[in-house]
């Protein structure tokens, strides 16, 4: 079925907003997000391993060419450094790993150079936004102080491991290591670590604490570093781990009905709100059992499986049974969105990702029927002639759609319905660490290593 949404998602992409960043699935046409600049062909650039996954091969030949012949980075225009190296440097060297094409490997450390410029600041903290033909950054206007955000400086480090190794270049490496190093020095509020760093004085912003939107995948990072370095990285576990224990001490909380959430922590005082983006922490809770220290893997497992169900509560108490953009623990309410400017869906992966990871992990059937109930909704209320939109307000009888058919949507939540559903040797989680776009990067095996220095 995955595939079958794929071919529609895809086909209506390519029918109508062609060589553009996304798809407005309604009025069949191409839709701009300022994320990206002018950088053009985001949908193509996601969507390649998909493509290749689903072995899709017609689909994925042609996006090749439009790669090869179409995608420019040579824009005089402001981008953000964490999405472009998500989607677009995450997207490309995923592809060049799954197919061992060298148009993908080249246009990666191409762009990989040209987001470099973002890191030189006093503090070598980059900013979260990049001119990449002037090379001048700056952080968003309304972020705490001037300062950067821990979510964006902190998801770079995968991708950047990975530039360092095709490239033979150790600069990319180099600046993600160096984050980690000023981040380890600085003294952490009950060992969280606050979502605003400035990047001039090397000191936090405002203490606000989230596993959601602004904190959510610099946590995710920490462990996958280790992991993708075939848990040789000892700095990435422990800053994982100790992260762990700090989340659970402060922000994990039980509501009155029984259900466990992660709130958010605004300078000692908890906002008892989840956000869809912090849905994906079950996966990460579950991914990580394996090598928590002193006896803690089967609560690592059970925490993912509680957040999973809260997700699925979530997306279980509105009337089109996905869920909210973020939902609320308190006055009697569990699992709502009380706020109208927090009841729209757009196509996000999260609880399907925490899904599959639970699937992968523990095979308990409720995870693939949890899994299926999000493609009858999604089939049902996001599905329209021209592609897949999301919806204004999950808690009504009728859609009132965006028209924003996501890139997201065909990198990751599409991909994690199709690896629920398909047996565990796809992508098998010993030889690849997920990005947090769903770009799939292969762990560095110790014993690869030594063939190569024998083979010097």
């Amino acid at each position: 079925v995955s595939l079958q949404m794929m071919k529609h998602a895809w086909d209506n992409y390519k029918h109508y907003a062609w060589g553009l960043n996304e798809l407005k699935p309604i009025s069949k046409q191409g839709h701009s997000s300022n994320l990206f600049g002018n950088i053009q062909g985001a949908t193509i650039v996601d969507a390649l391993d998909t493509l290749y996954i689903m072995e899709m091969k017609e689909e994925f030949k042609e996006a090749k060419e439009w790669v090869e012949k179409n995608l420019d980075f040579n824009v005089n225009a402001e981008i953000s450094v964490f999405e472009v190296n998500i989607r677009f440097v995450g997207g490309l060297l995923s592809a060049y790993y799954l197919s061992g094409e060298e148009v993908f490997r080249k246009k990666a450390v191409e762009l990989g150079e040209k987001l470099l410029p973002a890191f030189n600041t006093p503090t070598g903290i980059p900013w979260a936004l990049l001119n990449i033909k002037s090379g001048i950054g700056r952080n968003w206007p309304w972020a705490s102080g001037g300062s950067s955000i821990l979510a964006e400086f902190g998801t770079l480090h995968l991708e950047f491991v990975h530039l360092s190794h095709l490239s033979g270049n150790p600069v990319f490496a180099e600046k993600v290591m160096n984050i980690r190093k000023v981040l380890n020095r600085l003294d952490k509020p009950e060992g969280l670590y606050p979502n605003y760093l400035n990047p001039s004085s090397g000191q936090w912003g405002q203490h606000h604490v989230s596993i959601g939107g602004l904190g959510d995948s610099f946590y995710e990072y920490l462990l996958k570093a280790w992991l993708m370095s075939d848990k040789t990285d000892e700095d990435g576990k422990k800053m994982y781990y100790d992260a762990v224990q700090a989340i659970e001490t402060h922000l994990i909380r039980k509501s009155s009905g029984g259900l466990t959430y992660i709130a958010e922590w605004k300078g000692g005082l908890l906002e008892h709100k989840m956000g869809h983006l912090t849905c994906f922490a079950g996966g990460m809770f579950a991914l990580g059992a394996d090598g928590a220290p002193n006896d803690k893997t089967g609560h690592h497992i059970e925490l993912g499986a509680e957040i999973a169900r809260t997700c699925h509560e979530s997306y279980d108490r509105t009337r089109m049974k996905l869920g909210p953009e973020a939902f609320r623990f308190d006055g009697g309410v569990e699992a709502i969105a009380t706020r109208q400017n927090e009841k729209y869906y757009i196509l996000r992966p999260e609880v399907i990702e925490t899904y599959m990871y639970m699937w992968r992990l523990t095979h308990d059937p409720k995870y693939r029927q949890w899994g299926w109930e999000a493609v009858e909704a999604l089939e049902k209320h996001c599905r329209v002639d021209g592609g897949y939109s999301g919806i204004r307000d999950v808690y009504n009888n009728h859609e009132s759609h965006d028209d924003v058919q996501q890139s997201f949507f065909l990198s990751e939540t599409l991909k994690y319905l199709y690896l629920l559903f398909s047996e565990d040797d796809l992508l098998p989680f010993e030889h690849w660490v997920f990005n947090t776009e769903a770009h799939p990067l292969p762990v560095f095996h110790k014993d690869d290593e030594n063939k190569e220095e024998n083979q010097k």
